[in-house]
């Protein structure tokens, strides 16, 4: 099963998506910020990476985005914010598959994670190394062609 890393700093949020996330079959790691995300990373690393966009401790949920396509390209990352509007240089990163506005639905937050998970694994399958940097959204987005 895909391990599955909630990055939230408010605690009940993250209870929230453990029994959400944990009750639909997932492996958990959790952080509590953006910093903390990334000791949790380098000891266990997430095949998808739930991110809040908002989060205070001077390092936001962008910030993680952009590290984790530095150092864990192979990372899918869903972002969660309370902002309706998805900017572009969000939306079009690789390996950002999902945008959820809050207040979301588990129904919601389950879709967005087998989408992740399945860029994981197909990225992973067709042979893309960690330190492979080049846009591997649209490689995987390439790869369902043939299906």
């Amino acid at each position: 099963m895909a391990l599955v890393m909630i990055v939230d700093d408010e605690v009940h949020v993250r209870q929230i998506l453990k029994r959400w996330i944990g009750g639909a079959g997932y492996d958990l790691v959790e952080a509590e910020s953006a910093a903390n995300a990334l000791e949790v990373m380098a000891a266990t690393p997430a095949d998808v990476v739930f991110c809040d966009v908002q989060m205070p401790g001077g390092h936001d949920g962008l910030w993680l985005t952009g590290e984790l396509r530095r150092r864990y390209p192979l990372a899918a990352v869903v972002l969660a914010t309370g902002v309706s509007t998805v900017p572009p240089n969000i939306s079009m990163q690789a390996g950002v598959l999902a945008y959820l506005v809050k207040p979301f639905q588990r129904t919601a937050l389950l879709a967005a994670l087998e989408t992740a998970i399945a860029w994981n694994t197909k990225t992973r399958a067709s042979g893309a190394k960690p330190e492979d940097t080049g846009d591997l959204l649209t490689t995987w987005l390439a790869s369902l062609e043939d299906l």
